[in-house]
């Protein structure tokens, strides 16, 4: 990477972490907390408030890239976390779980992740686009390790609305990032044509990609439906269960390595087809161990795999979104991709959910079993192109 470029890679990355560092302080206590709030004793309620934000997510992740396209990635960044801090504040000071619904649902309204993914394409080759990709996931599953320690701590000191507080100063934080550290942006949106969905709707190499980010994260969020009453009954405290969740994650980036090399290789079809696979075969792994009593080592095994599989995707699917979709569409490809990924987790955790009260773990593993397979074999013939270096 060039200087620009690891710049670039970095302050983006930060700008995730900030954003996504709030909502996941928030999620490990929120349904504990609300329950506080008027309205808490409804979980359809609770179950709401936290599900709102992925479908406000859904709807805005596709205007929000369109517009990247057209006014400049900058710009719609600084709205976005805007509106993400606009809604946190909201939700700091409700005074019931209606309320905090509303603020959620302002939250999911800044959608950046197309835009800041896009910018990322922009100030960065196809050569190491991905290993800049890989920065951002990464980021994200700190944070997520990070949360799972701080959030009880920080939630037992200035309770839920501190931390919905605190989410909206990190937004801030973020928009002195992409202002003061991230490199400018390529000037170009003023004279190239407008992105149009008809650009990426419909091309069936992106839809493969899009498909695979819904299922990636469906059956993410249906897991962590399962996995923390997994962990409880093989005998780890709620408040330990980060002893699994960070090793598995940390040790899971030491790959990543490898994903870089094949890539540069011109191997990157085999490791998308080798982690999907992999996913199916975590999945498997689940379907197969729930019904018994495991240990804690053995869930941490499967739960390492799964992180390793997950990276691996997180990293390059976007990346490839980049170099298929047309440069002008770029952010309206990326926004489709984001809004596919927004469904994918409120789909996850509405399906699990349902599947869990049904029929128990078996039957949440057995259906992502089956969503894994079906992206196995209808992402077999992904086309991923040549590597450029300009």
């Amino acid at each position: 990477m060039t200087p620009t470029e690891r710049r670039a890679s970095f302050s983006l990355a930060a700008i995730f972490a900030l954003r996504m560092l709030g909502l996941f302080l928030v999620l490990p206590v929120f349904a504990l907390e609300a329950a506080g709030l008027p309205g808490g004793d409804d979980p359809a309620l609770i179950g709401l408030a936290m599900g709102v934000y992925g479908l406000t997510q859904a709807v805005m992740q596709v205007p929000f890239g369109l517009a990247s396209d057209r006014f400049g990635r900058k710009r719609i960044i600084v709205l976005g976390l805007l509106v993400f801090a606009l809604g946190s504040m909201l939700a700091a000071v409700a005074d019931s779980v209606q309320m905090l619904a509303v603020g959620r649902g302002i939250q999911g309204a800044g959608a950046v992740s197309a835009a800041v993914t896009a910018l990322l394409a922009d100030l960065t080759r196809d050569e190491v686009r991905t290993k800049g990709m890989a920065l951002v996931g990464a980021s994200i599953g700190l944070t997520f390790a990070i949360s799972l320690m701080a959030a009880p701590v920080l939630a037992g000191w200035i309770g839920l609305s501190g931390l919905f507080a605190l989410t909206a100063v990190l937004a801030v934080l973020g928009i002195a990032v992409i202002l003061g550290w991230t490199p400018p942006e390529p000037t170009r949106h003023a004279d190239q044509p407008r992105g149009r969905l008809g650009d990426v709707w419909l091309h069936p190499d992106l839809w493969r990609l899009d498909l695979g980010v819904f299922v990636l994260h469906t059956v993410q969020m249906s897991m962590w439906v399962v996995v923390p009453g997994l962990l409880v009954q093989a005998g780890l405290q709620k408040d330990l269960h980060w002893h699994v969740y960070l090793p598995a994650v940390m040790a899971s980036f030491l790959l990543l390595g490898g994903l870089f090399a094949m890539e540069r290789r011109g191997h990157l079809r085999a490791v998308l087809r080798g982690a999907v696979a992999l996913l199916f075969v975590v999945q498997v792994a689940f379907w197969l161990l729930a019904p018994q009593a495991q240990s804690v080592w053995a869930w941490g095994i499967v739960l390492f795999f799964f992180f390793v599989a997950f990276n691996i995707l997180e990293a390059s699917q976007p990346s490839l979104i980049s170099r298929l979709a047309p440069a002008h569409a770029r952010g309206a490809a990326l926004g489709v991709y984001n809004t596919l990924q927004s469904l994918g987790l409120f789909a996850g955790g509405a399906l699990g959910g349902l599947l869990l009260k049904a029929g128990g773990a078996t039957t949440v593993f057995a259906v992502t079993t089956a969503l894994a397979l079906l992206w196995l074999l209808l992402g077999w013939k992904q086309r991923v192109p040549a590597v450029s270096s300009k």
